[in-house]
């Protein structure tokens, strides 16, 4: 898909999403419940050991137009063969504010900064990266390209 293609999708989606039109509801929720959150997080880390992966943890909601277009980016053509190569993704359901929190603060997320945020763990579940500023809570004002640079900086060395 070109870049221009890419970008007239993403406009589309962040269109249909701020509308809050009917075609809302027929966007996929992301963030499962809230209080699956720990159950998914062992299960990614079994899986990243085994495979020799790493663990994106990605703190959101289903409501959030930033978060919707994080994930577009995550599984877009670039994307996602680096992200299912290398990653196991876990997306954390954080309410409006008021779920997982506790989640959040054990990997370093400040979630006053906003949302998305990101971790990335090891396969042993060791803290390598914790969103601190906020980096991708602007993801409708960014393109593609800053997910891959990020999935290619955090990605376990050959």
């Amino acid at each position: 898909m070109t870049i221009r293609l890419r970008v007239l999708v993403s406009a589309a989606l962040i269109s249909l999403i701020m509308a809050g039109s009917p075609a809302r509801s027929a966007l996929p929720d992301i963030y499962p419940p809230p209080e699956q959150a720990s159950a998914d997080i062992a299960a990614a880390l079994k899986n990243a050991a085994a495979s020799h992966k790493r663990v994106i943890l990605d703190f959101g909601g289903n409501w959030c137009t930033d978060c919707h277009v994080l994930d577009l980016y995550f599984h877009d053509a670039a994307n996602r063969p680096v992200l299912e190569a290398n990653y196991v993704l876990v997306h954390i359901n954080i309410g409006h504010y008021d779920a997982n929190v506790d989640i959040a603060t054990r990997y370093q997320i400040p979630l006053n900064r906003g949302v998305p945020a990101i971790a990335v763990l090891d396969g042993h579940g060791r803290l390598l990266y914790s969103q601190k500023t906020g980096e991708f809570e602007a993801m409708r004002r960014m393109q593609t390209g800053s997910v891959t640079d990020f999935l290619l900086r955090w990605k376990r060395p050959a």
